[in-house]
């Protein structure tokens, strides 16, 4: 999502250091061309056109140069032009040239239609001038000389079109204060140790493999463990919660998507068709909606009395994602969602989103993502939508009456709808303050009328239902990619793949150390027994780099006092436990889903 002057607090900052960035680089290479240099989330960057390729050193020199125009406190110094004086400023710089005559014609920087004045600014320093709208700050002076760093060089296509020329992006960051900066950094780095795709490596969790395919995971069985306790979890409590499991399989009928809307506006995320015949195509599944419509349709004459009718499905989806886009969990072709369908009447709708949100609430309690935020995701102006201007309006001001009975505080975002309603999304931070994306909410009225869903009122008249679109994790592979980075692998027990190892000191221990492994399966705990020829130490240090949770020692000591020696993962030695003692210990904290 793009940063604006309003939502990020470090714009002005960010803006000006790519200014002065830009500056250095045309010192360094006056004959250079430049491009564009905008403040994003965390930093800035430029792209450039340069008479060779820059290298880290490089980096290093253009940090020197940035200190010392910052020491010179140049006033930034915006000025309005015309498109003529605009061509004589930036008479050699080619780049800036194109921007200018889209200006002029109407266009913004992006080549899209700009409503409103056309307005043709610069902004000054020093001796780089460059075209832009602000805001700066009021001069050099102010950007902190120690909080900035140059993070990287990259290739990037003038206006992301790989049939362009490629330029070359430096970015970089900058905040506030030196602790500032030294924090970011070490997030940064701590992000890089908590990398999901290192980590699922590392911990025998899951593969990608050339033979199978970009983006489709494969799950070991200690990753599968994971999957199916994630899944179990939230089938328990929507259970609770009142929602009803169903099964809808893999392929529908191309047809069903063209009546829902989705063959039009998403067929771009669609796999190539299958087809048997010139009136039976198939398709992989991308979404359960159309399915559990027609599953509701199937179910005979429905009354008012009836709803609201919960379907709930744990369901692989298949989207024909870019292979550009595809990023290791977190961005997959097949993907497992926890999907609901609320089918309810309008008076309804208030205390289905409440019980939805009782339940999101809770399952991200449990996995400690309690610093969260809503957005109201709204349809906008621009984007593929379905075109029902009193649908959409009766959806929108349905969803934020239920926000607003639940207390719930929530920011707008234009444009960031589902094609076929407004959608409340929940923005979780994990450890590392990162925000990602889980769970979702969304009012349908459009789809259901499309597939002709309806139930019978209580004035004896067919209605259509109104289809709350839920999902609490949003897709298991996404969320355990998240998972893996928030928890650093380091797993609570009822989630932890294994959650204890037990290690015999020598062979003497072996026959009890397989009994108490008996024992702790006998009542539910995943356990391994590691009776190679290593030593005691070394079995110690495998495990903690497995991330198990428990070790469980066992010596002559123990042997004789039916006892286990326990140490945790963290090497915290909690001393010699009797083994019915542990089994109650371990099984309190499973029941408890401690984190």
């Amino acid at each position: 999502m793009p940063v604006t002057p309003d939502s990020d607090p470090y714009y002005r900052l960010r803006h000006s250091l790519a200014h002065v960035m830009a500056e250095a680089v045309l010192q360094i290479f006056p004959e250079g061309k430049v491009a564009i240099g905008p403040p994003v989330e965390n930093g800035f960057y430029y792209d450039f056109d340069l008479p060779r390729a820059l290298t880290p050193e490089d980096l290093g020199e253009v940090e020197t140069r940035i200190k010392k125009i910052i020491a010179g406190k140049f006033p930034f110094v915006y000025r309005e032009v015309s498109a003529t004086d605009a061509r004589t400023i930036f008479a050699d710089q080619p780049y800036k040239l194109e921007l200018i005559d889209g200006l002029a014609k109407g266009l913004d920087e992006n080549g899209e239609t700009h409503h409103g004045d056309t307005v043709i600014s610069t902004y000054k320093h020093d001796t780089f001038e460059d075209l832009c709208r602000g805001p700066h700050l009021e001069h050099t002076g102010q950007i902190p000389a120690n909080a900035f760093k140059l993070m990287s060089i990259a290739g990037a296509y003038w206006r992301g079109d790989e049939k362009q020329k490629q330029l070359q992006r430096i970015y970089g960051t900058a905040w506030n204060s030196k602790a500032d900066l030294e924090q970011y950094l070490f997030q940064l780095e701590e992000a890089k140790r908590r990398d999901h795709r290192k980590l699922g490596k590392e911990l025998g969790l899951f593969f990608f493999a050339e033979d199978v395919g970009p983006g489709l995971p494969i799950f070991t069985p200690k990753g599968e463990t994971l999957r199916h306790e994630m899944e179990s979890y939230v089938r328990e409590v929507q259970t609770r919660y009142g929602y009803s499991h169903v099964w809808t399989g893999n392929v529908v009928k191309e047809q069903l998507y063209h009546k829902s809307g989705h063959y039009e506006n998403y067929r771009d995320s669609m796999f190539p068709p299958m087809v048997e015949s010139e009136d039976m195509i198939f398709r992989l599944k991308p979404m359960n909606c159309p399915s559990h419509m027609t599953l509701f349709n199937q179910m005979g004459v429905i009354s008012y009395r009836d709803l609201p009718m919960r379907f709930a499905e744990f369901a692989t989806l298949y989207r024909y994602e870019d292979s550009g886009a595809l990023n290791g969990l977190t961005r997959v072709r097949a993907l497992t969602q926890d999907d609901c369908h609320i089918f309810c009447r309008p008076d309804q709708i208030q205390a289905e989103f409440s019980l939805a949100l009782n339940l999101i609430r809770e399952v991200l309690s449990t996995y400690k993502f309690s610093d969260y935020k809503v957005r109201l995701s709204l349809r906008g102006t621009a984007g593929k939508f379905v075109a029902d201007d009193e649908k959409w309006e009766q959806a929108t001001s349905a969803l934020r009456a239920a926000l607003d009975a639940n207390g719930v505080e929530y920011v707008e975002e234009e444009g960031e709808a589902a094609f076929y309603g407004p959608k409340a999304d929940f923005l979780a931070r994990d450890v590392l303050g990162r925000e990602w994306q889980l769970s979702t909410i969304q009012v349908d009225f459009i789809q259901p009328s499309r597939l002709n869903c309806e139930y019978v009122g209580e004035d004896n008249q067919p209605h259509t239902p109104v289809v709350l679109h839920r999902a609490v994790t949003g897709t298991t592979e996404r969320f355990l990619g998240v998972l893996i980075e928030h928890y650093a692998g380091a797993f609570p027990l009822w989630l932890a793949p294994v959650q204890a190892t037990i290690i015999p000191i020598t062979d003497k221990q072996m026959e009890t150390a397989h009994d108490v492994r008996r024992r702790l399966m006998a009542v539910g705990l995943r356990v391994e027994l590691d009776d190679s020829r290593d030593r005691m130490q070394g079995k110690i240090r495998r495990a903690q780099l497995q991330k198990i949770p428990y070790m469980l020692i066992i010596g002559n000591k123990e042997q004789e006092a039916n006892a286990i020696a326990v140490r945790l993962r963290s090497g915290e030695d909690l001393g010699a436990i009797p083994v019915d003692s542990f089994i109650e210990r371990a099984l309190q904290e499973v029941k408890s889903r401690a984190s």
